[in-house]
């Protein structure tokens, strides 16, 4: 309480000052708000072109970085920006109801610095998971969060639009989730409908399992030999241990003898995490490969 209090007078002088500044403007005379506004611009346009004062984060977050960071990268040639979209849903009795988004975490930041030119923005973490009203699909569980279709669309139109609005030139979007592909995909073909100076490119290779289980089969001779029937499987797992083996509650299941799913082991930490590893770089070097082959052929289309 004795925090709230003592806020209180710097509230009272804020909404005084702020009050008297609206009082002063509407007193001025037109040219007067004119020189105003013109004062104001001119410090924003001389802000935008400083010199950044320190050196560069290593990240390739948007969201980790300064708004120099981003201004320096770009103008550096990193002008594509890639959009993720994930999930909170259901996912079985051992996976975070976030699997989606902890898979996204690592494999924008190897796709993005596989491609060497590329930015990710923050992780679209809400997405349909069903109906709210009546629940549906994943939406009959306990701690999914779902999102309207019209909502997650209207989300990746505004995020892909800023994005744009600041100078990037090709948007990829891509997603973890099976329930996200059809409206990235729209967003994309509208936003290219309506652009004339920058191309959004969606991705579905990303999301193409079956051919991570079959590199998992014949790379690595890892075979599911006896399915569970749950949301959840050895390639997810192993992705997700790579973030945080806590997620998939490696811990408890070791200690409750369930240490495995499908049939096989993830125990020892250690081997799974390494296998993790081979199977998220697997991904992450199929959509590179997918997303140079999009932007070549939007730039081969945009010279005939």
């Amino acid at each position: 309480m004795r925090k709230s209090r003592s806020i209180l007078p710097l509230l009272a002088l804020f909404a005084v000052s702020a009050s008297a500044l609206a009082g002063q403007q509407r007193n001025m005379t037109p040219e007067e708000r004119a020189r105003m506004a013109a004062e104001r611009e001119r410090r924003t346009q001389e802000e935008l072109v400083s010199e950044r004062p320190i050196e560069a984060f290593d990240t390739v977050w948007i969201e980790e970085m300064t708004w120099m960071e981003v201004r320096d990268a770009m103008a550096a040639g990193k002008t594509t920006a890639i959009i993720t979209t994930g999930g909170i849903e259901q996912n079985g009795p051992y996976l975070a109801t976030g699997k989606h988004n902890y898979v996204l975490q690592g494999a924008c930041e190897g796709v993005a610095r596989e491609l060497g030119n590329a930015l990710c923005a923050p992780i679209i973490k809400l997405v349909p998971e069903g109906d709210i009203d009546e629940p549906s699909g994943h939406m009959r569980y306990p701690g999914t969060i779902s999102l309207r279709q019209e909502t997650f669309e209207a989300v990746l139109d505004d995020v892909a639009s800023s994005l744009r609005a600041h100078g990037f030139e090709h948007i990829i979007l891509f997603g973890d989730s099976g329930g996200n592909q059809s409206g990235m995909e729209a967003v994309a073909a509208r936003l290219n409908e309506r652009w004339y100076d920058g191309q959004a490119h969606f991705i579905p290779e990303f999301y193409r399992y079956r051919d991570v289980h079959e590199w998992m089969n014949d790379e690595l001779g890892i075979f599911e030999t006896d399915p569970e029937g749950i949301h959840d499987d050895f390639v997810i797992t192993a992705i997700m241990m790579v973030e945080d083996p806590a997620m998939v509650r490696y811990d408890e299941r070791v200690a409750a003898g369930r240490a495995s799913i499908n049939g096989v082991s993830i125990a020892p930490k250690e081997e799974a995490i390494a296998t993790g590893k081979k199977l998220l770089r697997f991904r992450v070097e199929e959509t590179v490969k997918a997303i140079r082959a999009s932007i070549e052929a939007s730039m081969a289309e945009a010279g005939r």
